[in-house]
């Protein structure tokens, strides 16, 4: 050992023994089946000594390894011998910090220490790597040790014994093997511009680190950046790849971890929220170019917000995420209206329904390109990515049904199981969906039922917490109170971009800021972003008694509505769950500890129209739960059991089957419309419950 080296082995020694003693003799009792790697803070190592810190991040391994014989020599009991364990350092400081997309071989990156922060794109599983191979000779049964390089296994070129060549087999037992597994990181989507492509990096973990993380975590993962030649089939190229050799893993708990909120923000954070006009102010800022639909985007914000998410003592957990559906005709704005959110939004995945399938929704299972192509690795999609964000997904109605019945149990129990290519995992999907889609027919029609035109199935639709429809009608008053925003929202426009591309513009600063400001968001958008982050990360809001009484007495009165024998079921317990999280999620947008009974006021409003909106039977204008729940009334019910009974009942008395006109005739007698009658057994021939054994009888199957 060097003399350089012996002394930087007293100043970790020293450094252990300043800041570490309490860890190491823990350590030292739960090595090694516990616990195999010492954590140290870098801050701790920098306060200690800022040359020793800074050493260690330009020659990370060769510091490593002397950090790891000083922790082997640290003063200990006789019979505890720490021989195998590691010292890892994690915490860099932020300049050591460094997007994906910005490692640069001329930076001097390569070879030190670096910290990447993102989201675990793919995880291989844990295997056992050999590190030093045992090679006995089949002949004389001489055992040979060789060291194995990470680029490829070697054999010996002779036995030491007959001094032959070979042949050997490796000897398993007396081999030295290590837990290893390698992960892709990719960037967060939030803080991309359009069009950007999210880069990624791989990481190579050994021993302890391996099996900590799944798909869909955010990570920030610190270790050793290295190149490595691309090879393209036997040929090497002039090319070579990034990858890391992770020295620590730390999975991001916090929603915002990467936001830095400062004193001053705070304080301005603070001074919004006593805003006796917030909520305005709040709507105010959401898509400020799209005129009007005030509820949904209070509903928006109040998705942005969510409400707490429950921890019971048993173990089980209510989630506290919103989900919405946008429903609508086309050009009202909805597309825009997801964009903005994604944007506002402090994490988001934005993707289009009609370029998504299911596995790019929940997960994939694909080929190991970390290896030799045999393994099946899991690829997280959308709903895993944008875990503890917003999921913005647009054109739902134009995704296959089959893809769609792949969120049913990423949206209610917010995990994604995978049971694909002989893989069985669990992801967590714990966000908040917003939806937007077309109605059947691509524009609502007024002489329909809303509930009939929606073409979702019944099993999603009744995850949805909130779900607006929203039409385009004309109304003089509104189209041009609409035109005139639109024009001004352009003229805005106009003006700033030739003002900016132009150098003899005739617009003075001051008169595109006159006209800016009146389509500008009454609250800046990073601001916001900082506000959303800081309430969600330090309020959790309880119920007063009256804000329950509040809720409980809207939902009782709905229900009351179904107690007569033969009413439908107004409403069901998850709209009642509904009402708690956006109770919450209203109190989180004033900073407030307590849900007070306006804000139950508030959200009773929002729930009320959207189940005028949807939730009703047109029929006989009651609500009835069964339109969301089952895509049904129970008005549409009863009719279809009678008619079908009723063509049963008369097939038997002809031979052929029920006359067309007599079933008609006689669903009249018993008060079911003719064009009713007839619309409902269309759709049972449709649907091969009835057929025509000729075109005037019809057969129940």
């Amino acid at each position: 050992m060097s003399q350089m080296e012996r002394q930087e082995l007293d100043q970790f020694l020293s450094f252990y023994r300043t800041y570490y003693g309490d860890e190491i003799a823990a350590l030292a009792q739960r090595y090694p089946k516990e616990q195999r790697s010492l954590h140290v803070e870098y801050d701790d190592l920098y306060t200690f000594d800022p040359d020793l810190a800074e050493r260690f991040l330009q020659h990370p391994e060769d510091m490593g390894r002397v950090a790891e014989e000083a922790l082997r020599t640290y003063d200990l009991p006789v019979d505890i011998s720490l021989g195998q364990a590691h010292v890892r350092v994690r915490g860099l400081p932020r300049e050591r910090t460094i997007d994906i997309r910005n490692i640069r071989v001329q930076d001097d990156h390569i070879g030190s220490m670096v910290a990447v922060q993102g989201i675990v794109r793919k995880a291989t599983d844990v295997r056992p790597k050999v590190t030093e191979a045992a090679f006995e000779c089949q002949r004389c049964g001489t055992m040979t040790y060789i060291p194995q390089a990470d680029s490829g296994f070697q054999e010996p070129h002779e036995c030491q014994g007959c001094e032959r060549q070979g042949p050997f087999r490796v000897n398993h037992d007396q081999s030295e093997f290590i837990d290893s597994q390698k992960l892709r990181v990719q960037e967060s989507p939030e803080g991309l511009r359009g069009g950007e492509t999210p880069q990624s990096i791989d990481v190579n973990l050994e021993d302890d680190v391996c099996g900590k993380v799944t798909p869909g975590d955010h990570v920030t993962v610190a270790g050793v950046l290295h190149i490595e030649q691309v090879t393209s089939g036997q040929e090497k190229t002039n090319i070579f790849d990034l990858y890391m050799d992770g020295v620590s893993v730390v999975v991001e708990d916090e929603e915002f971890e990467d936001m830095d909120i400062t004193d001053e923000d705070k304080e301005e954070i603070y001074e919004l929220s006593k805003r006796e006009n917030i909520y305005e102010d709040m709507v105010g800022s959401i898509a400020p170019s799209i005129y009007g639909y005030e509820q949904e985007k209070l509903a928006m914000i109040l998705q942005l917000f969510s409400g707490v998410t429950k921890h019971l003592p048993d173990g089980s957990r209510i989630r506290g995420d919103l989900h919405m559906l946008l429903i609508g005709d086309p050009g009202t704005g909805k597309s825009q209206m997801l964009s903005y959110i994604r944007h506002i939004a402090p994490r988001s995945v934005y993707t289009s329904g009609k370029g998504s399938s299911s596995a790019g929704l929940t997960a994939a299972a694909v080929r190991d390109d970390f290896g030799d192509g045999q393994q099946w690795t899991l690829e997280a999609g959308a709903l895993v990515l944008a875990d503890k964000g917003i999921a913005a997904v647009d054109e739902l109605d134009k995704m296959r049904s089959e893809d769609r019945s792949a969120m049913h149990e990423g949206l209610e129990q917010q995990q994604i199981s995978v049971s694909k290519a002989g893989i069985n995992a669990t992801l967590k999907s714990r966000c908040s969906l917003l939806g937007a889609a077309n109605p059947k027919y691509g524009r609502f029609d007024q002489y329909e039922p809303i509930g009939e035109q929606i073409d979702l199935e019944p099993a999603l639709i009744s995850r949805f917490d909130l779900i607006f429809t929203v039409t385009d009608q004309p109304d003089p008053d509104h189209d041009a109170k609409l035109a005139e925003h639109i024009i001004t929202t352009n003229y805005a426009g106009e003006l700033n971009t030739q003002r900016e591309k132009t150098t003899n513009s005739e617009y003075s600063s001051e008169e595109v800021a006159d006209v800016t400001e009146e389509v500008a968001p009454v609250i800046e958008a990073d601001l916001l972003r900082k506000y959303i982050a800081y309430s969600k990360r330090n309020c959790y809001p309880t119920m007063t008694d009256e804000a329950k009484e509040a809720i409980r007495d809207f939902y009782v009165d709905l229900r009351a509505k179904g107690a007569d024998e033969d009413a439908p079921v107004p409403v069901t317990a998850r709209k009642l769950e509904a009402l708690v999280r956006l109770s919450e999620a209203s109190a989180r947008v004033r900073l407030s500890d307590t849900v007070e009974p306006k804000d139950a006021e508030r959200v009773i409003e929002i729930v009320r129209s959207c189940l005028q909106d949807i939730g009703v039977d047109p029929e006989t204008g009651q609500f009835d739960a069964d339109v969301v729940e089952t895509g049904t009334s129970k008005n549409q019910r009863e009719r279809k059991k009678n008619i079908k009974q009723l063509i049963r009942d008369m097939q038997d008395e002809y031979d052929v089957g029920a006359p067309w006109d007599e079933v008609l005739e006689t669903a009249e007698e018993i008060g079911i419309d003719r064009e009713k009658a007839e619309r409902e057994i269309e759709k049972f021939r449709e649907s091969g419950e009835v057929y025509s054994p000729d075109q005037d009888h019809l057969r129940v199957v």
